[in-house]
């Protein structure tokens, strides 16, 4: 698929079928996310993935009641991805001889980029998996303590959502669409902020 193609089809899908995501494409999905560019080459990320009896594992400890909910087909994603970034790995490697700082010092970064680069594969993950003919939806994690005892997460990784993937099924898309995109004029500022 062209690539302007994947960006244009990529949306919020909220509904999935049961259908399991076949292995190769799930190893295309990790492999390209792991691509993702990163801070000094760091890489400072970990991919927990989920399929079968975990992601209802992951919905329970997450989602618990689940009544109600505008969008239950949600929970039939055959494929969940937590993406997880370790603030250390970044501190340690800038602490290295090649980068100059010997120290760890965390003042020293205007934005954690542990969390933008591991966002960076997140998307990756995505138009991958719209590459492949699969919806896919970003989404965040608000139990996180539960979350972290559920599958034993190390402290030093913070997920910073969760992929759902999978076959998309008739869904409606959200409410927030009907805002459209925004005007390219009214974000794009050229030679300043005018």
């Amino acid at each position: 698929m062209d690539f302007q193609d994947v960006v244009r089809r990529r949306r919020m899908v909220r509904a999935f079928r049961r259908d399991p995501v076949p292995p190769e494409v799930v190893e295309r999905i990790l492999d390209n996310g792991r691509r993702a560019p990163s801070a000094g080459h760091t890489q400072g990320w970990a991919f927990l993935v989920l399929e079968g009896a975990d992601t209802e594992r992951f919905w329970n400890a997450t989602f618990e009641d689940r009544s109600g909910f505008k969008w239950p087909g949600l929970f039939l994603a055959p494929l969940l991805i937590v993406p997880l970034s370790h603030r250390q790995a970044y501190l340690e490697r800038y602490a290295e001889p090649d980068k100059g700082w010997t120290d760890q010092d965390e003042a020293r970064w205007p934005v954690p980029y542990w969390h933008i680069d591991t966002g960076f594969a997140a998307m990756l993950m995505q138009l991958t998996a719209v590459d492949a003919g699969l919806g896919c939806l970003f989404f965040g994690i608000f139990k996180t303590e539960a979350f972290r005892r559920a599958f034993g997460i190390p402290d030093e990784y913070t997920p910073i959502g969760a992929l759902a993937v999978g076959w998309p099924a008739e869904d409606r898309p959200s409410a927030s669409v009907s805002r459209g995109r925004r005007p390219l004029p009214s974000v794009v500022h050229r030679g300043g902020w005018s």
